[in-house]
């Protein structure tokens, strides 16, 4: 997948006549991969390329920094994302209180018209863009007439009785509804990292654990998870704790732990994905390490059970 980079690289020439989804798609949910497919489908009709673009860093982090929400996902996980979905290329506008100052046509004009050259773009419906976000939809068709391109909007997508967003997926997961959270993204939430060494107090115990040093933002609340760990491109089923560790650790550090099932090897230096399958429980303190390593037996248990029903 291309990837450039506005304002400093050029759009590349094998882009034929862009098709281009634009918005944030922070965890890339159903509802994006609504566009995504559409973006697809009209670009192949067309013979043209298709395109996503997307703003770093997240806009909110600018003009409103003090209410940014944690994102869904790193950059890199977006990206991986796109090329999953059969993206061609990615156009990331790096978004900065200049750019945050531009009206609505400024951004049409310099962005997608002089430097992508679109010839169509597809937002969801709510999207709005400019300064003080005051361009819609309706302005945003208006303006393509005017410079050439068309646009297209994909109506909200409903998962049950739920409007599918990057907003009510990140309550869900800071909720500990984790399961939930991944009904309406399509996928389990991830979240990426290196493995660093520990004080190795689970293998002490019997369960060897991967300590996670991890850029994502958003942790699921402390506590117990049913999760699947992928180690090498392999998917293994596994257990994580989010949390202080009060039985063993007094510092107050929040740490990620997971123990892979089946699994005992050094991991040190490894990259890792652990996706959220299910809350099992709530962290909390045992009055000996005996009591804790048979808490921990007992959500091994739970969570092979959960698994045997489950396909990884």
């Amino acid at each position: 997948m291309d990837i450039i980079h506005f304002p400093d690289d050029p759009r590349p020439s094998r882009w034929v006549s862009p098709v281009l989804a634009l918005g944030n798609f922070d965890g890339v949910h159903r509802g994006h991969r609504k566009i995504l497919d559409r973006l697809q489908r009209v670009a192949n009709e067309r013979g043209a390329t298709p395109v996503v673009m997307t703003f770093d860093p997240h806009p909110p982090r600018v003009v409103r920094p003090d209410k940014a929400p944690p994102l869904l996902m790193t950059k890199a996980q977006k990206l991986e994302a796109f090329a999953d979905a059969g993206v061609y290329g990615a156009a990331i506008v790096r978004f900065t209180p200049e750019l945050s100052r531009w009206d609505p046509e400024m951004f049409v004009r310099t962005v997608l018209v002089d430097w992508l050259h679109v010839a169509e773009v597809w937002v969801g419906a709510n999207f709005l863009f400019g300064h003080d976000r005051s361009g819609n939809f309706s302005l945003l068709r208006m303006l393509g007439a005017q410079y050439g391109f068309k646009a297209e909007k994909i109506d909200p997508v409903r998962y049950k009785d739920f409007v599918v967003s990057s907003t009510r997926i990140r309550r869900l997961v800071s909720e500990g509804r984790v399961d939930e959270a991944g009904a309406l993204l399509g996928h389990q939430y991830a979240i990426d990292g290196t493995v660093v060494r520990g004080d190795q107090r689970g293998r002490t115990l019997g369960f060897p654990t991967a300590n996670l040093c991890t850029e994502n933002e958003l942790l699921p609340p402390n506590g117990v998870y049913a999760t699947t760990t992928r180690v090498a491109h392999v998917v293994r089923a596994s257990i994580t704790n989010v949390g202080t560790r009060p039985t063993v650790d007094t510092s107050g550090r929040t740490s990620v732990e997971t123990h892979i099932f089946d699994l005992d090897r050094d991991l040190y230096g490894a990259s890792l994905r652990v996706s959220f399958i299910q809350r099992l429980r709530d962290e909390r303190a045992f009055e000996s390490l005996d009591a804790l390593r048979a808490q921990i037996d007992a959500d091994c248990q739970r969570a092979r059970l959960l698994f045997s029903r489950l396909s990884l």
